[in-house]
């Protein structure tokens, strides 16, 4: 498994990472600490560092956390364990009607996680999403206290816009702080518009890019096609019309190109987001060994080069909406 680094300032991070959401979600076998393990085990054998969680996620709050915690108990110091606070949407309330990314609140909810996680440092705290009613003054200093007291080895953001990343890097700086280290978004082969804005200013100021929903959901693990789709998976349970409205002459245009270079579609996939050096891990999420053995060997190997980057980007074009 390759290591890459996680921007300028953050640790080095498997190009693979395991994306954490479906830990403790109801109906999959990782709803319990059993199934939890046998994939957290998988992921080790296979090289992965990169634990990516949120204290939203899970069938309650915080569940996600407290299993990957008790999974992990006692073999966290080699890897890199990332969770999130205060997502807008989701966020409870924490220190009485603080807002998400002010210095109460984010104190209050960074001992829940240390708890949930059983560990005494987190080493990526990310803020969720924006929170457009404090000051980015106020959360990266007090994230900066988190570092300084240990509490956190470096910080993150996921949901910026490209205004939203340069102001954070920009007060930096004036705080006399370090800066934020990465940034996660939204990106798969057909949720393109990270490129427009996001990695540029990205790339400018020096973070790393953490990918979420990479696989579109599944579209792009090759276990769909335009006639077959496994009873087994979300889309089929639960997200139909993902499939349905899929653009399946791309898709198939795609499969072809991988199996030109005899590669599957998912080693193509993990290898056209590696081929970006500003994407630093892939963070995919798994509910089985298998899966996260798949994805492992896929994101160990190819990686697309810059004519080949501009050939699959022709394939899915980058639309005219999404964020700046």
């Amino acid at each position: 498994m390759e290591s890459r680094r996680l921007g300028t300032h953050g640790p080095l991070v498997s190009a693979i990472g395991l994306g954490c959401n479906n830990l403790g979600r109801a109906g999959t076998r990782t709803a319990t600490v059993e199934g939890v393990r046998e994939v957290i085990d998988a992921a080790i054998d296979a090289g992965v560092t990169l634990f990516d969680t949120a204290d939203i996620y899970g069938a309650e709050f915080g569940l996600s956390e407290t299993l990957l915690g008790q999974v992990l108990a006692g073999r966290e110091g080699d890897l890199v364990i990332a969770t999130k606070f205060g997502h807008a949407q989701f966020a409870p309330a924490l220190a009485g009607e603080s807002a998400p990314g002010s210095r109460p609140y984010i104190r209050a909810a960074v001992e829940g996680s240390l708890t949930r996680l059983g560990i005494e440092r987190i080493d990526l705290y990310q803020q969720h999403t924006p929170d457009q009613g404090t000051p980015i003054d106020e959360t990266i200093a007090a994230l900066d206290e988190l570092v300084a007291e240990g509490k956190i080895a470096a910080y993150g953001h996921s949901n910026f816009d490209s205004d939203q990343i340069r102001a954070a890097a920009d007060a930096s700086p004036r705080l006399g702080v370090a800066p934020f280290v990465s940034a996660q978004n939204e990106y798969n082969l057909l949720a393109r518009t990270v490129e427009r804005a996001v990695l540029p200013a990205c790339e400018e100021v020096g973070i790393g890019f953490l990918p979420f929903f990479p696989l579109a959901n599944g579209l792009f693990t090759g276990k769909f096609s335009r006639t077959e789709r496994p009873a087994d998976t979300r889309i089929s349970r639960q997200r139909p019309h993902i499939a349905e409205e899929a653009p399946w002459d791309a898709i198939e245009a795609f499969e072809a190109f991988a199996s030109e270079r005899g590669i599957s579609m998912l080693e193509a996939t993990f290898g056209w987001f590696l081929g970006r050096p500003v994407v630093s891990s892939v963070i995919a999420g798994a509910t089985t060994p298998e899966q996260i053995r798949s994805n492992a060997a896929a994101g160990s190997g190819w990686r697309a080069s810059a004519a080949e980057l501009a050939e699959i980007g022709a394939l899915f074009p980058l639309s005219e909406a999404g964020q700046d």
